[in-house]
């Protein structure tokens, strides 16, 4: 299955490839370098590249907001082909400090991923982002149209406050015991204004106050983001700091709007239709509904888009996972090597 480039009124929805491989992502593997990029007087980033040190650039750009990149995030590309780019965003993963809401927001995230590709001499890459990732590679390709060469994209999140809502409100239609947890977290007389609530308890400084606040906060993410369900007690988070800082930034984010206008990344398209774009979206996907996915696929008609009809929003999930990969691929199989080179000397530099 090529590239689609869909003609009429609005994309169409490509169907889901089908594969026996139970692991479609490529092997494990390990960053060939990894450093620290100071971005101003606050915030200093964790950045790493494996894969191909004179490959295509790609940069992966993790969830969230505050989510963090994980070791299982290298391995949708391959790695004889790609050299593969990955950074924690500001407050999130190994990036410090450690979950600070102070100028974060996305202007600051873009101009950050701005800064990472001069530091390392990437004249222009591909950008792969779900969920708060597909928002900031949206944001960055309309600010920044000629450093990009594609998108791939999934669980679309356009920051509308239609999807703020949903998230704190409307997933409760279809997990009512995840959003009845949630709620009863905190007291009665909290809970007509949850998202405000929360806001006020992750960003109290006491941890008495901000790590159950967080953790409730993940276990109800967690809980709507697969098709299946997950054991009660399963989280995404194996430590207090990433699960706060996942839960206070996307808590920041969401009461400031994202930082966007309504509707801003739907009306910055005409900047980027011409960049080939995939779009994979889980059918069942709870946390980013795809009535969103279907609202850019409608105003960006060129792009590929792939609906996976036995998933929810998770990357982990076996058919997001698989298009993921063959999105990619698809990618590669239209990108020359020679298109973008790697500056030897600014990576040395940074050893």
């Amino acid at each position: 299955m090529g590239i689609a480039t869909p003609s009429g009124d609005a994309a169409h929805a490509m169907p889901s490839m089908s594969s026996s491989r139970p692991d479609p992502l490529y092997p494990p593997l390990e960053p060939y370098i990894s450093g620290r990029l100071r971005v101003d007087a606050v915030h200093t980033l964790h950045w790493e590249a494996c894969g191909n040190p004179g490959g295509v650039p790609v940069v992966f750009l993790h969830g969230g907001p505050g989510g963090g990149c994980l070791p299982h995030h290298r391995r949708f590309f391959d790695p004889s082909f790609w050299r593969i780019i990955l950074f924690d965003q500001r407050g999130a993963g190994r990036s410090t400090p450690v979950a600070e809401l102070t100028d974060n927001t996305t202007t600051h995230l873009v101009s950050d991923l701005e800064q990472l590709r001069v530091a390392l001499g990437v004249e222009a890459w591909l950008l792969f982002g779900g969920s708060w990732g597909s928002t900031l590679a949206l944001a960055y390709a309309e600010a920044h149209p000629e450093r990009c060469t594609g998108l791939v994209v999934r669980g679309i999140f356009l920051a509308r406050p239609s999807e703020l809502d949903w998230f704190m409100h409307g997933m409760g239609t279809v997990f009512p015991e995840a959003a009845r947890a949630f709620a009863e977290h905190l007291p009665a007389h909290e809970r007509n204004t949850l998202l405000e609530s929360y806001y006020r308890r992750l960003t109290d400084p006491d941890p008495a106050i901000h790590l159950p606040a967080a953790r409730a906060w993940d276990r109800y993410e967690s809980a709507c983001s697969t098709l299946l369900p997950m054991n009660e007690a399963t989280s995404r988070l194996e430590h207090d700091a990433n699960t706060l800082a996942i839960a206070r930034i996307e808590a920041h984010y969401f009461i400031h709007r994202a930082f966007l206008p309504d509707d801003a990344l739907l009306a910055g398209l005409h900047r980027i239709r011409h960049l080939p774009c995939s779009i994979v979206q889980g059918r069942y996907d709870i946390v980013c509904p795809m009535v969103t996915a279907d609202a850019l696929a409608l105003a960006w008609p060129e792009a590929e888009y792939i609906v996976v009809p036995d998933a929810g929003h998770s990357v982990r999930e076996p058919g997001i996972a698989r298009e993921l990969v063959a999105a990619v691929a698809r990618m590669q199989s239209r990108t020359p090597r020679a298109s973008v080179t790697m500056a030897s000397a600014t990576m040395s530099a940074l050893k």
